[in-house]
């Protein structure tokens, strides 16, 4: 399939109910969106199977659905860490950031530096890709050791002040998926969250309140 049987398969699978539902339903807000079930995506991704230049070219259309596809067929091996920044500046609502993290991105050799770098930004999204990257890493890099998440630590600690919506779910999420990569880390994790939820500071008392929460749930 090139990018007009693609975009055509799209819109001919979109539905009026799934599109007006993303932003007050789900906070998915983007400008250019057909309302395609993830259901159907997933189906046509499979159907495509891996196709570095179509991926690209879909990215480049600035359809949402388009974008999640494009994650869904790249080949790992093709993406370098340039166009990981590309897609990343490029991010604009938590669906197109949790996917390509989740599909693509925690595969990917440049994946820990990406978290480094990009725990920094300013942008929501761009930061958010930080911390959701980070969480996916924890969640499927079976190779990584306990390190590799101790030294992020300190990314999470100067981003809970951040009270912003998106970004501290996303710190939220990597300080719970961490939690289960051994007990060093994981003691640390709540070692971190302690301090946080004791915090004067309403974001960071969140935070921390939030973590601990969730991996004392887990724990039963």
């Amino acid at each position: 399939m090139d990018v007009a049987a693609v975009l055509a398969w799209l819109e001919a699978h979109a539905s009026r109910k799934v599109r007006d539902e993303m932003g007050p339903r789900y906070g998915i807000h983007t400008d250019k969106a057909y309302g395609v079930a993830m259901g159907d995506m997933l189906k046509l991704a499979r159907t495509i199977g891996r196709d570095h230049a179509l991926a690209a070219a879909l990215w480049d259309t600035g359809w949402y659905e388009a974008r999640m596809v494009a994650a869904m067929v790249e080949e790992p091996a093709q993406m370098t860490a340039a166009q990981m920044d590309r897609w990343c500046r490029d991010f604009d609502n938590w669906g197109i950031v949790d996917t390509v993290c989740f599909k693509l991105f925690d595969r990917l050799p440049p994946a820990f530096t990406k978290v480094r770098q990009w725990a920094k930004r300013r942008n929501e999204f761009e930061k958010r890709a930080g911390f959701v990257l980070l969480a996916c890493l924890a969640l499927h890099d079976g190779a990584a050791e306990e390190e590799d998440f101790l030294v992020c630590l300190p990314l999470v600690e100067e981003a809970a002040q951040d009270d912003r919506n998106f970004v501290r779910k996303g710190v939220s999420w990597a300080m719970r998926a961490m939690a289960g990569r051994g007990p060093r880390v994981h003691r640390a994790v709540q070692a971190s969250a302690e301090r946080l939820a004791a915090s004067p500071d309403p974001a960071r008392r969140w935070l921390g309140k939030d973590v601990l929460r969730q991996i004392k749930r887990s724990r039963k």
